[in-house]
């Protein structure tokens, strides 16, 4: 089957060791299922697994991606939860959680299989390809802000870098739940973007805010640090999931965490019931993904190039060759 997969592992180029063409078709295996992907995102994850970030050597080659909507065996049309490991259906009782491609072959192909208890049912309302953007960037955003931060309506946060997938997934979702969404980007055209889903105001990396603010979604890292520590009401939430800047910041601000009584919370992707009720919000409100660019599977380096650079607002969606 055609799929697009790593082959070589390089830290400072990491396209070089991407790869289209054919690889073998998912084998059968207990509690497992086969399923035709119709529609793939790209994440972060995707490049960060090409520099070897959670993949090493020896399981190359690997096919990447871990978000995909299609349909199983059965004919029903379904999404997946690409967390695999830390429920044990399907695989060893011990097996440390991971994501999907760090152990298993992804979903940039023509099929994929997982454990059949990752398998959730899409809603109708959904297309394939909006509901494919959900499992890991728009899960990481809804975990972010309802689970780890515990925002409520007419609270206010901060959403550092518009554009990237999570954030722009957290603006969304922050306005469609009653939030006063504040966001930041270097770049005026994705400003102006935030604005138009939601963001009350949008402004560069490092400008100061009207007011101080309940939470901050924070997946830049080093370079935005000091600002979102900077841009807290005492007490308030920093949850942090990412890191794309560097994750050694130059001043930690550690005199005006514990002064304020800051908290700072750890956020990887999401449960399988948070991504339930993920779907289910999606599919009640009319809250939609942002999608960049749908692009066939066979153009795929096209969208790791755009994503490297960064030029994209909201996800990137590959679809069947």
């Amino acid at each position: 089957m055609f799929a697009v997969y790593a082959a070589r592992i390089d830290r400072d180029q990491p396209l070089s060791g991407l790869e289209l063409g054919e690889r073998p078709a998912p084998e059968a295996r207990p509690g497992w299922s086969t399923v035709d992907v119709r529609a793939a995102s790209l994440n972060h994850h995707d490049l960060w697994s090409l520099r070897g970030v959670g993949l090493p050597e020896e399981r190359l080659p690997m096919i990447l991606g871990c978000d995909a909507a299609g349909v199983d065996q059965d004919g029903n049309e379904v999404v997946l939860h690409s967390v695999i490991g830390q429920s044990g259906h399907g695989v060893g009782p011990n097996e440390p959680r991971s994501i999907l491609t760090e152990r298993y072959q992804g979903t940039f192909a023509e099929q994929v299989a997982v454990p059949t208890w990752n398998i959730l049912p899409k809603p109708k309302e959904l297309s394939f390809a909006e509901a494919a953007c959900l499992p890991t960037a728009w899960l990481t955003a809804y975990r972010m802000l309802f689970t780890n931060a515990g925002v409520r309506p007419g609270d206010s946060v901060l959403v550092q870098g518009a554009g990237g997938g999570v954030a722009t997934a957290a603006i969304v979702l922050g306005k469609a739940a009653g939030l006063r969404v504040f966001a930041t980007s270097r770049d005026e055209a994705k400003r102006k973007r935030a604005l138009e889903l939601g963001a009350v105001e949008a402004v560069e990396p490092g400008a100061r805010l009207p007011q101080r603010v309940d939470a901050v979604i924070e997946t830049v890292g080093a370079a935005t640090w000091s600002h979102s520590v900077k841009s807290l009401r005492p007490g308030g939430t920093i949850v942090i999931s990412g890191a794309t800047s560097g994750d050694r910041p130059s001043h930690a601000e550690l005199t005006r965490i514990f002064f304020l009584e800051l908290k700072v919370v750890g956020s990887t992707m999401g449960t399988k019931d948070e991504l339930e009720d993920l779907l289910a919000f999606c599919a009640a409100t009319g809250v939609r993904p942002v999608i960049d660019e749908l692009l066939p599977l066979d153009r795929a380096r096209e969208g790791f190039e755009r994503l490297e650079s960064g030029d994209q607002f909201g996800k990137i969606v590959l679809t069947g060759s």
